[in-house]
Order: C-alpha cells, then sequence, then structure tokens
C-alpha cells in the first residue's frame, strides 16, 4: 500500500528535514562503499550453505549468470530449510523438459512460478516504516514488509551486494495464479486449457530486436525477440494479463466431453470443403466457452446481480439498437437458480476469479445458435435475379411515415418484373435467390419470408399498388458430397397494408454446416407466383423486407 504524508512545514520541520538529508547522505556514502567491494548477488548465494538447494535451481536455469550481472536485483532466496533437494530436483528437471519442447526461458512455468517469484527488479530495502506492495519479476504483487514478503518471514533481510540486495526465507513464496494459469493448474479444467492454450504461438517482435543490416533487400537480425501471445485471448479476454480482471465460467472435463459431443454435431461440413474435420472441432470446441468470458470493468458488483454480460456481447452503446433477442452474451439473474454462475466454485486468482462448473448453464441459445436474417436489400446476400428489373429497386422508409421503425433496416427491396416488350407473350415471373450465411447442421430452422406494405415508402399508394403479395419459396442446400439439393415450399400469400411476416417452413434442417464459409450452403428463392389472369388479385411486384431463419424452439408437452 503506497501511503502519502501531507506535511506543514515550519521551523521544526525544516530542521527534520535538513537532519533526515544529512542521514540519507551518511547512508548514500556507506552503500555506495559497500557495493564498492561487495560480491554479485549469485556468489552471495551460492557461498551459503543453508541456500544450496535454491542455488542449484538458479544455476540450472542459467540465473547464476544474470544474478551475477550488472542489473540490480532484490532476491527473496528460500533456505534449504523450506525448499528440499527432492523439490529442487523436481524443478529443474521440468524446466529442462520445458525447455527441450521449444518453450523459451521466460515463459517457462519453472521461471515465472518459481525463480521470477522470488526475485524483483531494483533494490529494496525494509525498515520499521515498511509497508508496501512490490512487483515480481512475474508481474504478481507481494506485500512487502520490514519482516516478511508475502506474509513469509525473512531470516536474513537488506543484505547488501554489488548488485542487489539478499534476503532469505524460512518458508517459500506462494505462486498466485492468474485465471489462464490456473485453468492449466487444476486438472479438472484441463480440455478447457490445452484448447485455449492451443493459441499460444511466438510471434516475431521487430521492435525490440536488433537489426544487423540488410541482405537481399530484407533486414537480418543480430537478435530476435519473440513474444509468447494468444489470438484467442486477444479477442475473447485477457484472462492471462496480471494488469487485467476478469471472471471466467469454467466447464470441468466431463461437461467440455459431453458438449463438445452435442456441438460437434451443429458443424457437420461438406466433402468440398478443405479440412472439415479440423473446422468441426475447432467450431465446436469455440462455441463451448466463447461467451464465458467478463471483464469485469463491464461488469461492476452492482450491475451483476441483475446481469452478467460477456465479452461475446456487444457493447452498451450498441445494445441499445437491438431486440431483447437478438442480444447474445448477456445472462440475466447469473446468481440465482439456474443462472450462469448458479452452482459454480468460486476461485481467486491473482487477476479475477474461475468458476468452475460441473453444470454448464449458458445455453446454446444465448451463444453461438442465433436468428439469421438476411436484409433483402443488403447485395451481398443477393445471390441471382432472374426475370425481374436490376438493380432491385430499394425504398428506404422515411422518418414521418408510419412504417417507420417496422421495416427492418427502415429499408425493403421492390422486385418489379422485366420489361416484356421484346417478347408480349411471355409474363415473367421474378425470381430472386438469397444466400442464407452461418447456417449451423442438424439444427431445425423455423423459416419466415418479411414482406414490407407498399405504403411504407408511398403513403398515397392507389389501391392497384396496394395488392397483396403472392410468391412460392425455393430451398436449396448442399448435401455431403456438395451437390445441391431442392426444396419446394408452399405458396405464401401476404396480407396488404401490412408488415407480414411468413412463416413459410418449419423445423427444416440441412445436412451440412455453413459457419465460416465464404459461399453459404443454404439458399431461398422467392419466386413471384401470379400468372397473367390473377394481376387483378395480386400484385406483380414483390415488397421484401428480409428473411429470417429462426431455431426451432420445441414446444414442452
Amino acid at each position: 500500500m503506497n501511503m502519502k504524508i501531507k506535511y506543514k512545514y515550519g521551523v521544526g520541520a525544516a530542521m527534520a528535514l535538513l537532519m533526515a538529508t544529512a542521514c540519507t547522505d551518511t547512508w548514500e556514502q556507506h552503500y555506495q562503499q559497500e557495493l564498492a567491494g561487495g560480491t554479485s548477488l549469485w556468489e552471495a548465494i551460492s557461498e551459503q550453505g543453508n541456500l544450496g538447494n535454491f542455488a542449484k535451481v538458479i544455476a540450472a536455469c542459467d540465473y547464476d549468470q544474470v544474478l551475477n550481472g550488472s542489473q540490480t536485483y532484490s532476491v527473496f532466496a528460500p533456505t534449504n530449510a523450506c525448499l528440499s533437494e527432492t523439490e529442487a530436483d523436481s524443478l529443474i528437471e521440468s524446466y529442462k523438459k520445458q525447455k527441450s519442447q521449444g518453450i523459451k526461458t521466460d515463459d517457462n512455468t519453472v521461471i515465472t512460478q518459481f525463480v521470477h517469484n522470488h526475485i524483483a527488479l531494483y533494490r529494496k530495502s525494509v525498515s520499521s516504516m515498511t509497508n508496501d506492495s512490490i512487483t515480481m519479476m512475474n508481474g504478481k504483487y507481494q506485500v512487502l514488509t520490514q519482516t516478511s514478503l508475502g506474509g513469509k518471514p525473512f531470516d536474513v533481510s537488506n543484505e547488501l551486494h554489488s548488485n542487489g540486495v539478499l534476503f532469505t526465507l524460512t518458508d517459500q513464496i506462494d505462486y498466485f495464479p492468474n485465471v489462464f494459469e490456473y485453468l492449466g493448474i487444476d486438472p479438472d479444467l484441463d480440455s478447457v486449457y490445452n484448447y485455449i492454450n492451443s493459441f499460444s504461438v511466438y510471434e516475431f517482435d521487430p521492435s525490440q530486436s536488433v537489426a544487423g543490416g540488410i541482405v537481399d533487400g530484407e533486414t537480418v537480425y543480430l537478435d530476435s525477440v519473440e513474444h509468447l501471445n494468444n489470438s484467442f485471448l486477444r479477442s475473447y479476454g485477457l484472462i492471462n494479463s496480471e494488469d487485467s480482471t476478469y471472471w471466467m465460467l469454467a466447464p470441468t472435463n466431463e461437461v467440455w466431453t459431453a458438449l463438445y459431443e452435442e456441438y460437434r454435431n451443429y458443424y457437420v461440413y461438406n466433402t468440398t470443403v478443405s479440412r472439415p474435420d479440423s473446422m468441426q472441432e475447432a467450431n465446436a470446441k469455440q462455441s463451448i466457452i466463447y461467451g464465458a468470458f467478463f471483464n469485469r470493468t463491464d461488469n461492476k458488483d452492482v450491475a451483476l446481480q441483475d446481469s452478467a454480460v460477456s465479452t461475446l456481447a456487444p457493447s452498451k452503446e450498441m445494445r441499445r439498437f437491438y431486440a431483447e433477442a437478438d442480444v447474445y452474451g448477456v445472462y440475466y439473474k447469473p446468481f440465482e437458480q439456474g443462472g450462469v454462475f448458479d452452482g459454480a466454485e468460486d476461485i481467486e486468482c491473482s487477476n479475477g476469479h474461475v468458476l468452475k462448473t460441473d453444470q454448464y448453464n449458458i445455453d446454446k441459445s444465448q451463444t453461438f445458435l442465433r436468428t439469421i436474417k438476411v436484409e433483402a436489400e443488403d447485395l451481398i446476400y443477393q445471390k441471382s435475379l432472374l426475370e425481374c428489373e436490376t438493380p432491385l429497386t430499394v425504398r428506404n422508409v422515411s422518418m414521418d411515415n408510419p412504417f417507420y421503425n417496422k421495416i427492418s433496416g427502415n429499408a425493403y427491396v421492390d422486385v418489379i418484373p422485366k420489361n416484356t416488350t421484346e417478347d408480349p407473350n411471355h409474363f415473367p415471373s421474378p425470381k430472386v435467390t438469397f444466400s442464407i450465411p452461418e447456417t449451423l447442421s442438424n439444427i431445425g430452422y423455423d423459416i419466415y419470408v418479411v414482406t414490407a406494405p407498399v405504403e411504407a415508402y408511398n403513403t398515397y399508394a392507389t389501391a392497384e399498388d396496394r395488392l397483396p403479395n403472392r410468391f412460392r419459396p425455393m430451398l436449396y442446400y448442399k448435401n455431403m458430397d456438395g451437390k445441391e439439393q431442392t426444396g419446394r415450399l408452399s405458396v405464401a400469400t401476404s396480407t396488404p397494408g401490412k408488415v407480414d411476416t411468413l412463416l413459410v417452413a418449419t423445423n427444416s434442417t440441412f445436412p451440412t454446416c455453413g459457419v465460416g464459409l465464404a459461399e453459404p450452403v443454404v439458399s431461398l428463392q422467392i419466386m413471384n407466383q401470379v400468372s397473367r389472369n390473377q394481376t387483378s388479385e395480386y400484385s406483380t411486384t414483390l415488397h421484401l423486407d428480409c428473411i429470417i431463419f429462426k431455431p426451432h424452439v420445441k414446444v414442452e408437452e
């Protein structure tokens, strides 16, 4: 804890300040004299018999060179009484094993969790006034007092050496893992840890590397610096950062396995897709946890009583533009029975909490199982246009129109029959095919076509213009061999004068998945079903607002 003391200066205070300055000058002179002829930290550690086991680990990890250099440190060394030879050998074996696996020194858990847990940068000394928090080399914070560090008593303190200060301890300093590290420590959570850790890769950092010149037009580096980064955590939550505070809902291995077996059925790719099995596995695993991270900056204590907002959710500013049914990653009454945190074991970590659970209460409908909405005016989804005027005519709904904010996106398209002057005997039947993105396999969808009233654009439309639409939808989807299949649906008729949401298919399932594919595997064609002799009953122009694929909800009997 940093203490700030306000002084009111007077004659007495000024004299005290002068005396303190004189004492400081005397101490600095003594300090510099000690440094000039003192031994290094490593020399002191290696010469003290009661630090033999600690010295053994330091040497095996090549930190003897570090502690023998010019950089200054404060070392808090556990004595042999609390670090046995067996423990030291185990640490050394683990260090060498990780090194053989290509793990760099600063990412080796023996370095981060033991060596760096007992060393701090710069010289730290203690006095009767010391009560502060210091940062160890691994970024962990420890409370430093006159007699202890992190609650572990000093055997010897303030032992001055040429490149720092040495303390000896009667107990090892506890390693306080962050959220990500805890996942790797708890054997019940190694499934979720192994998945997240699979995204950890070393990335070259040119800004910290030493360039040696240009060869064949490329910079050659004398010293290349790489940092271990994790793209998954950068996207969903920095649970590996000591400077962030997160909660994570972590499913146990048993829950993970059960969810994976269920979710993988939703990501079956056809055989023409590159690496379909890998995509199936990756998407199924991501779907389990990508709504399980909670940044405490966005989840204050009071707000959490009402709802928990995961990092998956849209920002607070953006959520006001969504209908409640379209907001994902926000979980209401999280601590109540059946809530996402209900029954979870709360484990405190250095940068937050792990909420370990064997009854995962995040339902798929709250994260990845989403309603798909395709706006008819969006060109990217207009796969093909037949027998109609192109491009489709976009109608924008003005703010003073009664249908403003009742039409999705306040825009719709008019599908106008192609001009038939070239062949007056041909009566066109306009067809528009829309691509449906991100569909899942083996999930039932209720399919809706939403039509707009002509009054949404023209409040003075004639009775002839206000006729209803009549159309036939056709489903197209790819089978396991990547071949297109067809599903003919029933003719639908809209109600004039209203935004009409027409259910055209119930609980439709598809054998293959389109998530992550540039070309969707499902499309819906809408064909105007009006013959020449029906033009007095139905409009020849289709007024299309949007298409909705909504996951089918089974009704409990």
